[in-house]
């Protein structure tokens, strides 16, 4: 159905240390309602940072995907960040310092994708390309997806070549400004969505890719949603506070969240250092629930590439899930938040 119509100081984030996957030995969860675990967003063991360089059996993605599987996560977005070459840390946040060339951008493309999918064979996750499995005990559904798309070089066509190599969402736009819309953490180029953006969405629709508008800026998310057939996801952010943050560029307005929901789709709740603990995440999730529905609401981790996480492990990720229903959600509501919420989006999508 057709739906109606800085530089960003927390990318210290892909700078930090490598977390160490320090899932603690608890049951897994279990629920009677029929609903699966699932984080929108995560970066496991930050494996791109890693180029190709070769993986042992002890890496820390191989670990997290094995605390995954012990904590009863059922599947996640596995995402490729493809602007990480444009991008330099500095003493106040991640800063672009340039763009992509030529094939450029598709080459490192591929390089994280052919690592990526090497290391979910080792990981014995599944790879998955629609929701048929998802939900079932046992496994971890690992569903690829990039965060930037730098990699299309400005051909359209690529989202299909895209497709085929098992891509099921993209994030248009991340930190290095790009010809398809405009950022939160940069100044405006486009307007918006730019015409290369509008048929990218248009592509994406087509083939079933799930379009995710994390990083992008409130006039970019409105273009999206006035144009695209099937809901979008924002895969991480939060609600802005009068807190003070160095991720505050990153969090969005009541209104920036509710176009969301016009699309029918879902945020992702990003337990980043703008939540000062476990605790007050909990109290972030529930402002988003009531200030949106809890028909909307996710989580997208943005694990091992978060910026001073209060969720830092799996073990924390089902921490917050009973902390949730010790604040009065029903059991029913808590799945759909933790995961049921997203399969609708992925189901409608997918398939």
């Amino acid at each position: 159905m057709k739906r109606r119509s800085f530089v960003y100081t927390s990318g210290v984030a892909l700078g930090a240390s490598l977390l160490g996957c320090q899932g603690a030995a608890k049951s897994k969860e279990t629920t009677s309602i029929d609903m699966p675990t699932f984080d929108l967003h995560t970066h496991p063991g930050r494996f791109f940072m890693k180029g190709t360089e070769a993986y042992t059996s002890d890496d820390p993605f191989l670990n997290r995907v094995k605390e995954m599987k012990a904590q009863g996560l059922q599947g996640a977005f596995f995402c490729l960040v493809a602007d990480m070459p444009l991008l330099k840390v500095t003493e106040t946040g991640v800063i672009p310092t340039g763009t992509f060339q030529g094939d450029e951008g598709w080459e490192v493309f591929q390089g994280q994708l052919s690592v990526l999918k090497d290391l979910i064979q080792k990981a014995e996750a599944e790879l998955a390309f629609d929701t048929t499995k998802l939900g079932q005990e046992g496994a971890v559904q690992a569903f690829l997806a990039c965060e930037g798309g730098d990699f299309l070089g400005g051909n359209i066509e690529r989202i299909s070549e895209a497709y085929e190599l098992g891509i099921r969402s993209i994030q248009l736009v991340h930190y290095a400004p790009y010809r398809l819309g405009d950022l939160q953490t940069y100044a405006a180029q486009h307007d918006g969505l730019s015409a290369l953006g509008k048929a990218a969405v248009k592509k994406m629709n087509q083939l079933g890719i799930v379009i995710d508008v994390a990083h992008a800026s409130t006039k970019t998310v409105q273009d999206v949603v006035a144009i695209s057939d099937a809901p979008v996801i924002l895969s991480h952010s939060t609600l802005t506070t009068d807190r003070e943050s160095p991720v505050t560029a990153r969090t969005i307005s009541p209104e920036h969240a509710r176009m969301i929901v016009e699309s029918g789709g879902v945020i992702g709740l990003w337990p980043s250092g703008y939540s000062s603990s476990l605790e007050q995440f909990v109290d972030d999730t529930i402002r988003m629930i009531e200030t949106v529905g809890v028909d909307y609401v996710g989580i997208g981790t943005d694990m091992d590439a978060n910026y001073k996480p209060v969720i830092k492990n799996y073990a924390e990720f089902f921490d917050w899930k009973r902390a949730l229903r010790e604040r009065g959600l029903s059991e029913e509501e808590v799945g759909k938040v933790t995961g049921g919420n997203s399969k609708r989006v992925l189901k409608q999508v997918l398939g």
